[in-house]
């Protein structure tokens, strides 16, 4: 039967009971049981009721329903039975007859009275006037009018009448629907502007702008190269400690390691000159056991302060772990109170004053909702109750009896803006001007006037002025010194904002050589330490510069009322002056290529002046990004990026685990046919990389591998891994409740040395790169105490492909056989082996339990043996991925995996595909032993949807 005639039947029978509806083979089964006391129904004249009727014999029955009358071959048997029973055949007919009374008396969901009129006859204007249908039928629908308006009041109240968009786009109304749209996912003071422009999501806590809406891949690498890229990072976390310096070092070292670079504690930092970063522990648990990188500031000492104030700057997937530890390692438990902010309310927003009530002045159904009163009060100010990391009644400050240690959570309190590429400070200099001094005698409630009459005061803000108009004249921002801060207090910037955008150049002046003097000490020795000084580390004034901002309504009033018109506004005693700190990136500080590429700076202000910032910044002619390019930034810069790349760290598993959930989604909404069978290919985890068992396993076969070194490692290796792999898979149950072992090797002496062993030989014999004539050489005993120090450890590395292709995300680094190399020797462009297509065991099972399940009836599915006794149930496969417990990730396929791929994709800055990730320390010795001198580094990749290997090379950036 085709679809339209099978459409057609459901049609017509839609209005049939279940209970007297057979298919033609049910009447057959029912004809020759007897069919006594059972509703049947009689199709073209043909009596059923009868136990000895028998069909006639034609050819094949033609089941279902046909359209149209059926000739002799097969259709209506016109034969008469020859007896019938009364009972049964009288019960089979009140069956039909009630069936179609039924039918016709009941009315469905969309049935009603006109419609029982021909359609020639239908109006629409019958539904709502009842006189305008036939006099037989009036009655009836008046009934069912009255019956369903009845029904209408019980189920729901008649609702007030919405407000207007003009009501609902009252700057008031705005606010309060703002507020409670992000009591869930707290907005950026950028968020209307970003939303308007970028697609959004929400994650950490908040909502944020991954990318434009318009393409933008290729500019904002152009602007990181040559220009200028803004994004804003305020929804990165910051805590603040208080207390004296040596019980805050004593604590902070706890969770640090010199080993692993500088700390807290290192000189150049501790003075407040510097921005530093580090990778935090927990307490004394180095080198296992991270929590995350941080940045930190110190702030300079002052006379007459002693004690000293850290800013702690941590990723929102951190806060969670990191802030706990703070508190344990600073013994600060009391939790201070935070003020109770009330909710702002409608009533809030439209204060009047109360009268007695009056029933004539209530609000009546349908009718708009208006103000009370015209003198009614000024619309409530944004309130933000909390942010994304922590609930809004949570407590913002901690403080230890013992240690007198005072812990402050200030998440957005202040707000972060990143500006990256050469051209930076240019932008900056165009945007802020320093601020003007105030001579007001009188009293006043902005903090300026106030600070102008100290003079020491004003010879800072001078000699901070000087040192901003000198970084003005300095051609590209990487010619910095690294971690360089300044304070700065600068006045509106929305007073000097162009009519429309300029793109920001460089202003190098030559002609001075006093100022190129400037230059070249700023370049040399970095900012004055007095001048790393800043006001925005006072609580004080930055609630004075929040609460006394000239909103934008105000400015434009001002402006209106100038003498010239489009002339700028001057900066007079109610004008803000806002204290800024500007906090320089480094950019690309490892490698021996492209250094300083995506130096920059931060721009850090007080809350509430985000807009007024923003907006100037984006006129002078930068590229704003989102997340993505933020990832982007990390992968040309070969760096880390949290929390993608920390897979030993607490939210790097969190992360794993959600990338996981989400791309096996992805691959589930396709159909089987059109997605990769990932077990042909030979990969057993695309969606994630399973650290843990790859540092098992090598860990266990470089304890067995001794031996193996006298024959041909590769083969012995795999077959090796066999036998070993029998144990580790008995054991992944326990090990996967325990958490994971494998730590991620920072020690930078150690990185040093893998670093030089990775560098080919020339033709002279010496290795390529800084750093490498001071190495040990790579040896037996060299590698044995280079192993027994860091076991079940991985390693940071960047691999750059040798020939054509585009590296994916998890795609795995494999070593290369002694055949490989020769061929790679004989032609450096040759672009790799092939990988044999593997062969899918599970792809039967799973067809043959789709076969079994159709036609087994649902006792013989519970009585299954293998259903339970079968670890790998067909119904908990999925076709083409490989089910847990996996098998050997190390010799699954034919050439020995070594890690794999976290970031990856092509590199505009190189010209060619790179890719960022792990390899486990103990593989990566073992392949560079058997690796020719002038071949060292040398590497395979595979990507998760190819069986195509390319030779890489393999740099450790140090």
């Amino acid at each position: 039967m085709s679809a339209a005639k099978a459409k057609m039947r459901e049609k017509k029978m839609r209005n049939q009971p279940a209970s007297v509806q057979y298919t033609s083979s049910d009447v057959e089964s029912r004809a020759e049981n007897g069919g006594e006391g059972d509703d049947v129904r009689v199709t073209g004249g043909q009596s059923d009721a009868h136990p000895s009727w028998k069909k006639q014999q034609t050819p094949p029955v033609r089941h279902g329903w046909v359209r149209g009358h059926h000739n002799g071959d097969g259709g209506y048997d016109t034969e008469m039975p020859n007896h019938i029973t009364a009972g049964a055949f009288a019960r089979a007919r009140a069956a039909e007859v009630s069936a179609m009374l039924k039918a016709a008396t009941e009315l469905t969901c969309s049935s009603h009275v006109f419609r029982a009129l021909p359609k020639h006859m239908r109006r629409r204007a019958m539904s709502h006037n009842t006189k305008r249908l036939p006099r037989r039928l009036r009655n009836m629908a008046n009934r069912m009018r009255e019956k369903s308006l009845q029904a209408g009041l019980k189920k729901k109240k008649e609702l007030v009448k919405s407000k207007s968009r003009k009501a609902r786009r009252r700057h008031g109304n705005l606010l309060l629907e703002f507020n409670r749209r992000q009591r869930k996912n707290i907005w950026l003071e950028t968020h209307i502007w970003h939303a308007k422009r970028f697609h959004m999501v929400k994650k950490w806590g908040y909502c944020l702008g991954v990318r434009p809406t318009y393409k933008c891949y290729r500019p904002c690498y152009r602007a990181m190269s040559s220009h200028c890229l803004l994004q804003d990072l305020s929804y990165y976390c910051c805590i603040e400690l208080k207390g004296e310096e040596d019980k805050l070092l004593a604590a902070l070292t706890q969770l640090t390691c010199k080993e692993a670079g500088p700390t807290f504690a290192a000189a150049m930092f501790l003075s407040g000159a510097r921005q530093g970063s580090v990778t935090v522990y927990r307490a004394g648990q180095y080198p296992s056991d991270p929590l995350g990188p941080v940045t930190f500031l110190w702030r300079p000492q002052t006379p007459g302060l002693t004690p000293r104030q850290l800013w702690i700057w941590a990723h929102p997937a951190l806060k969670q772990d990191l802030l706990p530890e703070l508190q344990s390692v600073c013994q600060c438990s009391e939790a201070m109170a935070p003020p109770v902010e009330p909710e702002v309310s409608r009533a809030e927003a439209d204060p009047a004053p109360q009268a007695e009530p009056n029933p004539d002045n209530e609000l009546k159904a349908g009718a708009k909702r208006k103000r009370c009163c015209k003198d009614a009060g000024e619309p409530p100010a944004k309130r933000i109750l909390g942010d994304g990391t922590r609930l809004p009644t949570s407590p913002v400050t901690w403080r230890s009896s013992s240690t007198g240690i005072v812990i402050n959570d200030l998440t957005m309190e202040i707000v972060r803006y990143r500006l990256i590429g050469p051209q930076s400070h240019s932008v900056l200099a165009e945007t802020l001007e320093a601020a003007t001094v105030c001579d007001e005698l009188k009293s006043s409630p902005f903090w300026w006037p106030e600070h102008c009459k100290d003079r020491s005061n004003m010879k800072l803000h001078q000699q901070q002025t000087d040192v901003f108009n000198v970084l003005k004249g300095i051609y590209s921002s990487g010619e910095l010194p690294p971690g360089t801060v300044l304070g700065l207090t600068v006045d509106d910037p929305r007073l000097t904002l162009p009519r429309q955008k300029v793109k920001a150049a460089p202003c190098v002046n030559q002609d001075q050589v006093g100022d190129e003097e400037k230059r070249n000490q700023l370049m040399l020795k970095g900012v004055p330490l007095q001048c790393c000084q800043s006001f925005l580390w006072e609580q004080s004034v930055r609630e004075n510069v929040t609460d006394n901002k000239i909103s934008e309504q105000e400015m434009n009033r001002m402006r209106s009322e100038l003498l010239v018109p489009g002339s700028r506004l001057g900066p007079g005693p109610q004008q803000g002056r806002v204290p800024v700190l500007l906090v320089h990136q480094p950019g690309k500080q490892v490698g021996d290529e492209l250094g300083s590429w995506g130096s920059g700076w931060d721009l850090l202000l007080p809350k509430g002046w985000g807009m007024a910032f923003w907006v100037p910044l984006v006129y002078r002619g930068v590229r704003v990004a989102g997340l993505h390019m933020s990832l982007k930034h990390s992968q040309d810069k070969a760096a880390p990026h949290f929390p993608h790349d920390y897979p030993d760290c607490p939210a790097g598993s969190r992360f794993q685990e959600e990338q996981e959930a989400e791309f096996l989604e992805t691959f589930r909404r396709r159909p089987p046919a059109k997605r990769t069978n990932y077990i042909k290919h030979g990969c057993l985890a695309p969606f994630r990389c399973p650290w843990q068992q790859l540092a098992e396993e090598w860990e266990l076969l470089a304890t067995d591998g001794g031996a193996e070194r006298k024959g041909d490692g590769q083969t012995q290796k795999a077959r090796k891994s066999h036998e070993v792999m029998e144990e580790v898979t008995s054991q992944q149950t326990v090990a996967a409740a325990s958490p994971p072992s494998f730590t991620v090797l920072r020690n930078r002496k150690s990185l040093r040395l893998l670093s030089s062993w990775c560098r080919p030989l020339t033709c002279r014999g010496q290795r390529r790169g800084r750093g490498a004539a001071v190495a040990l050489p790579l040896s037996d005993s060299a590698v044995t105490s280079f192993h027994a120090a860091h076991k079940m450890s991985v390693v940071w590395v960047r691999l750059t492909l040798l020939s054509k292709g585009k590296p994916e995300a998890h795609a795995m680094v494999c070593a290369p056989t002694a055949e490989d190399l020769k061929l790679f020797g004989k032609s450096p462009e040759n672009c790799g082996p092939q990988e044999p297509p593997h062969k899918d065991h599970y792809k039967s099972r799973i067809n043959h339990k789709k076969k079994s399940s159709k036609t087994a009836t649902p006792s013989q599915v519970s009585d299954d043996p293998t259903a339970s006794t079968d670890p790998h149930s067909p119904s908990d496969l999925i076709l083409g991925l490989w089910p847990d417990p996996l098998p050997s990730v190390a010799s699954h396929c034919s050439r020995v995996t070594l890690g794999w791929v976290t970031q990856g994709d092509f590199s505009l800055s190189v010209g060619r595909g790179e890719a960022l990730g792990f390899v486990s320390v103990s593989g990566l010795l073992h392949t560079l032993l058997r690796q020719p001198p002038e071949l060292r580094g040398t590497l395979l990749l595979r990507n998760p949807t190819s069986l195509h290997y390319r030779f890489v090379r393999l740099n450790i950036d140090v």
